[in-house]
């Protein structure tokens, strides 16, 4: 069974047992329990319901297990024969949640 919800403006494919990486949810402290009830797709073993924009009831369970950041990405811009060069770093900040359960 896995489902499709959006969280922080993003979708993501979500299954029970999985960890997923979001962006930084400040509110959210680290072993408490969130819930996303943007459920957009469930599939449980080939009955596939899609929502219209969401599927009713449904709600997707979580756990923050930590907030971590990703690695580092390089940004560098250059404009050829003209001696301009710019080079800048950027890492994103991150919410690992274990998914618990998929409510339907």
């Amino acid at each position: 069974m896995y489902a499709i919800v959006e969280i922080l403006g993003q979708q993501f494919k979500v299954e029970a047992g999985k960890r997923l990486y979001i962006h930084r949810m400040n509110e959210a402290e680290r072993g408490s329990a969130v819930e996303f009830d943007k459920v957009l797709l469930i599939d449980n073993e080939g009955a596939v319901t899609v929502g219209a924009p969401v599927v009713e009831g449904a709600k997707v369970v979580g756990e923050v297990v930590s907030h971590l950041r990703g690695e580092k990405v390089i940004v560098f811009h250059k404009k050829r024969r003209k001696g301009y060069r710019k080079r800048n770093g950027h890492r994103q900040d991150f919410t690992e949640v274990m998914i618990k359960e998929i409510v339907a």
